[in-house]
């Protein structure tokens, strides 16, 4: 792990999510490799590293979807949320009806239609909507089940910038809202940064983690000296802003 960096498995707050020694194989290859992390309830945490490395392995076997070879990864709450690449939306169900998919309460939703924008828009079809919106709508349907543990893979990824940055901060909006914990799966260093309170860094494959970075230790609030949550656009464009998210790309390149 990178020198000066947060110690991995530190769990003297309390927990969400606890992995210990995961490793898992695919055939005859190995996929991840000895992975140990924490996720403090309430805590967005951010995993980066090269394409292949196993991480949205690592994020489903935290969900359940896969068994681990070896390890274990105990949750402390059982209701999860995953939001994937894809919003996977119902075609055939309008959009205030796929918001409501996974509940039966009417104000989670509403609440959630308004923060979200869509309010105005719960009467179209998901053709209708731009990227965007399907990605919002996604993570309604996801967040109105209010599960205490939300895993997200690439949710942004395939957004233009404008409205990636849009989403985030629909995304943190939401997050100070409902103070859900999140474990999330990026290939986009400024994302992780201005999401996460800690940005995890994975080796390439077999993936194994590498280093962790605190971002309240590098990124404060504007002329307060006090760390900042939830962010603000002003701090993508501050020095130590871009400082840690080059120190995060040094050791992606010299893990990868």
């Amino acid at each position: 792990m990178s020198v000066g960096d947060a110690p991995v498995g530190n769990t003297s707050v309390a927990t969400m999510l606890v992995v210990r020694g995961v490793a898992h194989r695919f055939a005859d290859h190995d996929v991840i490799h000895d992975v140990s992390l924490t996720v403090r309830i309430g805590e967005i945490v951010a995993i980066v590293g090269p394409s292949g490395c196993g991480k949205t392995t690592l994020l489903r076997a935290c969900a359940g979807l896969v068994s681990p070879s070896h390890g274990t990864i105990e949750r402390t709450e059982t209701k999860v949320g995953f939001v994937f690449q894809e919003p996977a939306l119902l075609a055939w169900r309008r959009v205030e009806a796929n918001a409501r998919l996974l509940v039966d309460g009417d104000v989670i939703v509403e609440q959630l239609l308004a923060v979200s924008g869509l309010a105005e828009h719960r009467h179209k079809w998901p053709y209708q909507l731009s990227g965007g919106m399907k990605m919002r709508l996604s993570l309604v349907r996801t967040l109105a089940a209010k599960p205490q543990l939300v895993l997200l893979d690439e949710p942004f990824g395939a957004l233009d910038q404008l409205t990636r940055h849009h989403l985030h901060d629909e995304f943190l909006r939401l997050h100070a809202q409902q103070r859900f914990t999140a474990l999330m799966v990026t290939h986009a260093i400024d994302e992780a940064v201005y999401l996460a309170d800690r940005v995890i860094v994975m080796s390439g494959a077999p993936g194994r983690v590498v280093a962790e970075y605190p971002v309240a230790e590098f990124i404060e609030a504007k002329n307060s000296g006090e760390p900042k949550r939830p962010r603000e656009s002003w701090m993508r464009y501050q020095p130590a802003f871009s400082a840690l998210c080059g120190r995060i790309a040094t050791s992606l390149e010299t893990h990868s």
